[in-house]
């Protein structure tokens, strides 16, 4: 059945729900784009209530778009808004770096910490809701998801070479950034297919093509507004929170600020899983974590040229080099996982506990970072028969 020919039951509760979730992020994203000052607590309320809202939105735009373009591409788009909030503080930190060398541990700290997040933390919590939601063992990966795989893969294994030069420069940019375009560019061309719809985004389904399409558009460009005026207000307010209780500000920017950025992402994906829609989940998180690792980083080093007004690398010492190569080795223990399309409860929990493990004990850093990458070398080994057709997937349609 085309899509045409479907027609989607619109009880009066998905209007109001519909109304509600936008009227939930009004006052938060007022009060970012008027600069309003709040206290700390009020401003983690008001301002994740809003980043609530629009991740749902957000997700309804995707889900909508699913009906015009491929799965992977409305996920990438959605994945791209998602994590504006991660762009908009780590380019704080890397535009003041270039006049104040100690902001450069900071902008390495909350990109190391959102990257790590999203691997460590969110894809064991999509597998263990959908195993929890489904009763089921394991979750098992569709063939097209390759792609993301593919260009996790390749952006991994050129993020081993920046801590062994020990900075980030505009060769860096050039690189990572053809690599997300190609990422793009490969999932354009995948076909679409009629999405499973749940909720208020069967009233936009039900439209007629243009006006579907336009409002499809405005979602998406409300929710990313939205999420983009209260993501540096609502992290400082989490930051100011936690100073209050005397927590580390390293701590703080590289692990709480990166969680509130990272919530819109975290909310859609945990959603998803509930209702049994994993796959879409891990297609939307890998995104995330694909646009993080080539676009996020790769446009470090422009920033900071440009808040420098010269190009020149950005240098990076033996801790900020400590910790990509840990980024990396995790990202690399990630693909190695993947690669074979299935991930269980002892890949999820060796996970989770190896991320939980850094994440408490600090001074082992480099010991874990060691045995992500014994780990990817022996699920490698394991799945090797799967590195060919990933290879094939990620760069060609069938």
């Amino acid at each position: 059945m085309s899509h045409s020919d479907r027609n989607f039951q619109t009880p009066p509760g998905l209007y109001l729900a519909f109304i509600v979730t936008a009227l939930v992020t009004f006052p938060g994203v007022w009060l970012g784009f008027s600069g309003t000052h709040v206290s700390p607590i009020l401003g983690s309320i008001l301002f994740g209530a809003a980043i609530f809202g629009a991740a749902f939105i957000l997700s309804w735009a995707a889900e909508a778009a699913q009906i015009d373009i491929s799965q992977s591409l409305a996920i990438a788009i959605m994945a791209l808004l998602a994590v504006l909030p991660e762009y908009a503080v780590d380019f704080v930190f890397t535009w003041k770096a270039a006049h104040d060398p100690e902001q450069a541990q900071y902008a390495i700290a909350n990109m190391t910490g959102a990257n790590r997040l999203l691997v460590g933390l969110g894809w064991p919590v999509i597998l263990f809701l959908y195993i929890w939601a489904t009763k089921k063992k394991e979750l098992i990966l569709k063939e097209h998801q390759r792609v993301e795989i593919f260009y996790l893969a390749a952006a991994t294994l050129y993020s081993f070479t920046i801590p062994l030069k020990g900075s980030l420069n505009l060769f860096d940019t050039v690189i990572l950034v053809t690599l997300y375009g190609l990422y793009v560019r490969r999932v354009a061309k995948m076909e679409s297919e009629e999405p499973d719809l749940v909720g208020p985004v069967k009233i936009v389904a039900n439209m007629k093509d243009f006006p579907r399409r336009v409002c499809t558009a405005i979602m998406f460009l409300f929710a990313g507004l939205a999420i983009f005026a209260v993501a540096e207000p609502f992290a400082v307010s989490l930051l100011d929170t936690g100073e209050l209780l005397g927590i580390d500000k390293f701590l703080l920017v590289q692990w709480l600020a990166p969680l509130a950025s990272e919530a819109p992402e975290f909310i859609i994906v945990a959603t998803w899983s509930l209702r049994g829609q994993a796959g879409a989940a891990m297609k939307a998180i890998i995104s995330s974590k694909v646009n993080q690792w080539t676009l996020l980083v790769g446009t470090i080093p422009l920033v900071y040229a440009i808040s420098g007004q010269s190009v020149k690398p950005f240098a990076l010492d033996n801790f900020q080099n400590a910790e990509l190569f840990l980024t990396a080795a995790q990202s690399l223990f990630g693909v190695a996982l993947l690669i074979c399309l299935k991930f269980n409860r002892t890949s999820g929990m060796l996970l989770l506990l190896l991320f939980l493990s850094q994440l408490i004990v600090q001074q082992i850093r480099i010991e874990v970072a060691v045995i992500y990458m014994v780990f990817a070398a022996i699920y490698i080994f394991k799945s090797r028969g799967s590195i060919l057709p990933t290879i094939k997937t990620g760069l060609f349609s069938k």
